[in-house]
Parts: C-alpha cells; structure tokens; sequence
C-alpha cells in the first residue's frame, strides 16, 4: 500500500490529474473520486480561461486539488492502518490497531466520522 502525492501538480502549461498526480492506497476507496475531482477543477480553470481570457483558477489548480487531496490521502492512511496487518509490527502496534478499529466500532462519533469521510460529506 502506497501513497504519493507530486508538488506541485502543474508546470506551465503542463497540469497532472489523477494517479499521475497522487496515489492512495485502495482501502480509502477515493482514487476516483480524487481523479474526478481535479478533472473537474481543470474544466473549470479551462473554462475560465477561454471564457474570460483568465487563468486564475488555472494558476491555483494545486492549491486548490491540495484541499480534498490531503484530507482523502490521509483518510486512506487511517483505514489502510487500522484495516490491515503488517509483518513488521510489535506486540505493541497490533494492539493500538485492535483498539482503534474496536474504539471505532463502539464510539458513535468514530463511526460518524469514518462514515463522513468515506463518502465525502464535508
């Protein structure tokens, strides 16, 4: 499970979207979402850009893709460390692990949260 998020996601003219820009790993089920989301900002920017001869939004597509690409890049985290095992962790770190998903299952505000974060509700 891999992340990695380029900085910035344009040069230029030159403007990255999708996996080209950022990688979550599966469990957060966001890579899509993320993709579309920094379509739509580019369509946007583009948009602008031949409308009203601007490129403001154009100039601050990374800034703005940053906002939602850091909030699922670290949801995708969590769920990736508390949904799966990993061969090189302690005693310690599994117990944390069972705790957290236990502490989820139970707290109605964990649940809440997790239940907002995986379908975007902000």
């Amino acid at each position: 499970m891999r992340s990695f998020v380029s900085t910035p996601m344009q040069a230029g003219r030159l403007y990255l979207a999708g996996d080209a820009a950022h990688i979550v790993p599966p469990t957060g089920a966001k890579g899509l979402n993320l993709a579309v989301s920094d379509v739509n900002l580019l369509a946007r920017g583009i948009e602008q850009f031949y409308q009203r001869g601007t490129s403001e939004r154009l100039e601050r597509y990374t800034q703005d893709a940053f906002k939602r690409i850091w909030r699922d890049e670290y949801f995708s985290w969590w769920m990736t460390s508390m949904l799966h095992t990993f061969a090189d962790a302690s005693s310690f770190q599994r117990e944390v692990q069972r705790a957290e998903l236990e502490n989820v299952v139970a707290s109605r505000a964990m649940a809440t949260a997790l239940a907002e974060n995986y379908v975007g509700s902000f």
